[in-house]
């Protein structure tokens, strides 16, 4: 059985948790124009932008420079400000059998949240190295986008 993993990073964020929670389940299409260093593309393959189990393609560039594709699908729990990305082709795909991220949007005071990020992984084989600069693009992305949300 090769390497599996979870990494697990919390993220301190101005702004309300629904704000957030609302612009990564329903505005991906605003992306490229808030993080177009990380977000060169994304679109809709299957579904709607903000529908349960909708599939979409992102082209997205990690930290080393490197340009790669993701299809994924989406899962969301409005009730908890949650939404799960599972991972079905792409890049990444090529290394892991198992991608799947939880991004949660957790209320900390009525101006402030936590996105809590949650990564599991299984690796197709141990000469693949761990996702680490896939959880470091994902915690930038959080990051950058909240001037976005604060301004919208």
């Amino acid at each position: 059985m090769a390497t599996s993993g979870t990494y697990v990073t919390e993220v301190p964020l101005k702004g309300t948790a629904e704000k957030h929670f609302q612009r990564w389940r329903n505005e991906n299409h605003l992306f490229p124009d808030a993080v177009g260093h990380h977000i060169q593309g994304v679109s809709v393959h299957d579904g709607e932008w903000d529908t349960h189990g909708s599939i979409k393609i992102w082209n997205y560039t990690l930290g080393d420079g490197k340009q790669e594709e993701f299809k994924e699908r989406r899962e969301m729990d409005d009730e908890n400000n949650t939404m799960k990305v599972v991972g079905l082709e792409g890049h990444v795909m090529e290394q892991l059998k198992v991608y799947e991220i939880d991004f949660q949007f957790i209320p900390k005071s009525e101006e402030d949240c936590i996105c809590k990020i949650t990564m599991i992984w299984e690796k197709r084989n141990d000469d693949f190295p761990e996702p680490s600069s896939y959880m470091q693009l994902l915690k930038s992305m959080v990051i950058d986008m909240e001037d976005h949300v604060l301004k919208a």
